[in-house]
């Protein structure tokens, strides 16, 4: 049955070829679609900002000193990005002040959603790595200064929580390291140009774990640190992020 000419329907609006007030097309014309970066392209964003945008997904952070380019077209084309990843369940996180930025997985409450990162249990030496690196970030943070730890002094204060019943001191050894490298994957360590065993505590470190989580920590620290070894180890997670892709990105920009 036909419509009545009073029925309202949707009429594509194409410019006029003088810049005058749009015309309409005529029914069943095909709209004119702006030309795309690349044959088939349907993308919105401009080609900077989907250079930071895949920086982002592939992670592990955007930061301002290691990717000067990029930053400033984050903070361009923040509200943009933010429709983007919220397409995908995810949050972009950003400190201005620290200048670094990365994503994480939406709080979705209820909803069900599909998580594009992956959630990895923390040990009890990871949480009492944290932990410490946090104290040394702190402490820097008061006197103005980078906080920057030695690979055998990370070893040395991991050291009382190995089990007073244990001799493995190999396998301690092995545990510790694993934790270091999951820091160092999660860029929360970067390591110093010029040095293997030298590295930078990431601000980061501050935005990944909320006060809760945190609060968390310090509890299961303070358990650990009277000896209570043979309880359940905290049960937070972070979410693991990309490794590096070989480049710089790995490395502290400072010397």
């Amino acid at each position: 049955m036909s419509s009545s000419p009073d029925t309202p329907r949707d009429v594509p609006v194409v410019p006029s070829l003088e810049g005058d007030e749009p015309l309409e097309a005529e029914p069943g014309e095909p709209r004119e679609e702006a030309e795309g970066l690349y044959p088939g392209d349907h993308g919105g964003l401009p080609l900077e900002a989907r250079r930071v945008l895949v920086k982002l997904l592939s992670g592990p952070v955007l930061d301002a000193h290691r990717h000067g380019q990029l930053w400033p077209v984050l903070l361009r084309e923040e509200a943009r990005l933010r429709v983007r990843l919220s397409e995908l369940f995810l949050t972009l996180v950003v400190d201005s002040e620290q200048e670094v930025a990365f994503v994480r997985q939406a709080d979705t409450g209820e909803q069900e959603a599909p998580r594009l990162l992956r959630s990895t249990r923390l040990t009890l030496i990871d949480s009492a790595l944290l932990l410490h690196l946090r104290q040394q970030l702190m402490e820097a943070a008061r006197h103005g200064e980078r906080a920057v730890v030695e690979l055998d002094d990370l070893h040395e204060q991991l050291a009382p929580f190995r089990r007073q019943d244990s001799t493995d001191a190999f396998g301690h050894r092995k545990r510790v390291d694993a934790a270091i490298e999951k820091a160092k994957k999660n860029s929360i360590l970067r390591k110093l140009r010029g040095s293997d065993s030298r590295f930078e505590v990431s601000p980061i470190l501050k935005l990944l774990f909320s006060a809760e989580e945190i609060g968390a920590l310090s509890r299961e620290y303070r358990r650990l640190a009277e000896g209570d070894l043979d309880a359940p180890t905290a049960e937070d997670a972070w979410e693991e992020r990309p490794e590096d892709d070989g480049d710089d990105d790995e490395e502290s920009a400072w010397s």
